[in-house]
């Protein structure tokens, strides 16, 4: 009896064990996606001063860091971020995979800003986060050295997103479709 008490005990012992050990990964996890957002953030500000008016007037944002990658007529992306919802300060944590069509050769880090001006396009994007885009870019950036072409742009109504590529070297024009969602693991 006493074996299977001490069994069941280090059962015990172990499962908290690794329910904390996962439970500080979630928090890293968290705290670096944070970290990204107010990294991204700044650069923007940099880039674009006119977005801080936008998301400071915004019912809400999203900051995406994401990697990308194109071989000829194949094009994926994966990534994670975070949107914000700024009436009640929520955080939802999401992940987004993306993949594509068309002619495309390359390597690129990228970070997505996306600014939502009404609640339903926030919501929209939380709850159903489909997007479908046609794609032209041309990045040769490592660091602050080369260049990309990164420019805000109209995605759907009361949408506005900024792409800011952090280093790669890419040459594509594609069509994508992209699935952002919840990330459960960190909400």
């Amino acid at each position: 009896m006493k074996k299977l008490l001490l069994a069941a005990s280090l059962c015990l012992a172990s499962f908290g064990f690794i329910n904390s050990a996962a439970a500080a990964s979630v928090e890293e996890e968290r705290k670096e996606l944070q970290t990204m957002t107010q990294d991204v953030l700044g650069d923007l500000y940099k880039t674009h001063p006119a977005a801080k008016n936008d998301i400071n007037k915004s019912y809400g944002y999203a900051v995406f860091s994401n990697t990308g990658m194109n071989l000829f007529l194949l094009s994926t992306a994966r990534g994670g971020g975070i949107a914000f919802e700024k009436a009640s300060g929520k955080k939802i944590y999401m992940d987004m995979f993306s993949a594509g069509a068309g002619i495309g050769l390359g390597v690129k880090e990228f970070r997505g800003i996306f600014i939502f001006e009404t609640k339903s396009a926030f919501e929209d994007f939380v709850n159903n986060g489909w997007d479908l885009s046609g794609q032209a870019d041309a990045a040769a950036k490592k660091g602050d050295e080369g260049e990309a072409i990164d420019e805000a742009m109209s995605i759907a109504p009361n949408v506005k997103y900024y792409q800011l590529t952090e280093k790669g070297l890419a040459l594509q024009a594609t069509l994508q479709g992209t699935k952002y969602y919840k990330n459960d693991k960190l909400n």
